[in-house]
């Protein structure tokens, strides 16, 4: 049994993953925003805690976190406004890093999606600029820690059927990268329970035919 805490725990792949968590037995903090969205993460199993990450600096982060095993960060500003990206995607997600150093956390697993990278691609004038720049940065930061770090890197997510079987490393085609957002959760849940083949790698994938914990099983 472990003391998991996911920040931006009301998110579509927050609220599966902290119902399989809790369901495996793990005490489950759940970050949120609002005391709008304390029933549905309470209804999931998990402990609901109300903060706005945003605007935590890193001790209040590092406070949050003390006594935890493990993070997942699964938070985002949404799109749309630059400032409030970076903000988030970037700034706070590096702020819950070094917080999770400072607070003695081990494990910390990054939910990124497939394409993030410094060589992105996007151009500055492109809506996605901002986002794709932020994780780039955040995921960079995260892999410069001492922390036994993963990260996620799902194609484009959807509300199709959780099947609980990945395709590693398929590309960014649109068709080819769908990911349930299930699955999602099913693979950051699996990467927490098995840390060595998935400690220090980002780890692209989408809905396919391997079965989750045999795909992660033989990383190499």
């Amino acid at each position: 049994m472990s003391d998991i805490t996911i920040i931006g725990g009301h998110g579509k792949v927050a609220l599966q993953l902290s119902q399989i968590l809790t369901g495996d037995g793990h005490r489950v903090n759940s970050v949120i925003r609002s005391e709008s969205q304390i029933q549905d993460v309470e209804d999931t199993g998990a402990n609901a805690v109300v903060a706005d990450v945003q605007n935590l600096d890193t001790e209040g982060l590092t406070e949050l976190l003390t006594g935890q095993d493990a993070v997942v960060w699964s938070a985002g500003a949404g799109g749309g406004d630059p400032e409030r990206t970076y903000a988030v995607d970037r700034d706070a997600a590096i702020r819950s890093m070094d917080a999770a150093q400072a607070a003695g956390v081990n494990r910390y697993v990054m939910v990124s999606y497939i394409g993030a990278g410094q060589d992105h691609g996007i151009p500055e004038d492109d809506s996605f600029y901002a986002y794709a720049q932020s994780k780039a940065d955040a995921d960079d930061h995260l892999r410069a820690s001492s922390l036994k770090w993963t990260i996620l890197g799902p194609g484009t997510l959807t509300d199709d059927e959780t099947t609980g079987m990945i395709t590693l490393e398929p590309g960014q085609d649109d068709d080819a990268a769908n990911t349930a957002r299930g699955n999602v959760a099913l693979v950051a849940a699996a990467a927490l329970t098995a840390p060595d083949t998935t400690v220090g790698r980002k780890i692209d994938f989408a809905d396919g035919d391997t079965v989750i914990t045999e795909a992660l099983a033989n990383l190499s």
